[in-house]
């Protein structure tokens, strides 16, 4: 079985509808996240960071990694929470 590989700080997106935010603290949450409940608008770093992170999984990149390209697909999809938000903010 894979290592869950956590994430060093955890990555918070808002997904769904506003004000709902989700904080993905590892590899493997973040390719579940990008599999089945990723907004419809993806595009090239979707791709990658779903690749990067299937990788990372499988020991072939690093955590840090499949986070960094967690974050390009949140700026890209734009539900990147921004860390000023995060002490207002309701996680899940």
């Amino acid at each position: 079985m894979m290592d869950n590989k956590p994430f060093e700080t955890p990555v918070v997106v808002e997904l769904g509808h506003v004000g709902k935010y989700r904080q993905i603290r590892s590899t493997r949450e973040a390719a579940e996240c990008l599999m089945t409940v990723w907004p419809l608008n993806r595009g090239e770093r979707h791709r990658n960071a779903l690749d990067t992170c299937l990788k990372a999984l499988e020991g072939y990149r690093s955590t840090a990694d499949a986070r960094r390209a967690l974050v390009e697909a949140a700026r890209e999809s734009e539900v990147l929470v921004p860390e000023d938000r995060l002490p207002d903010a309701k996680l899940h």
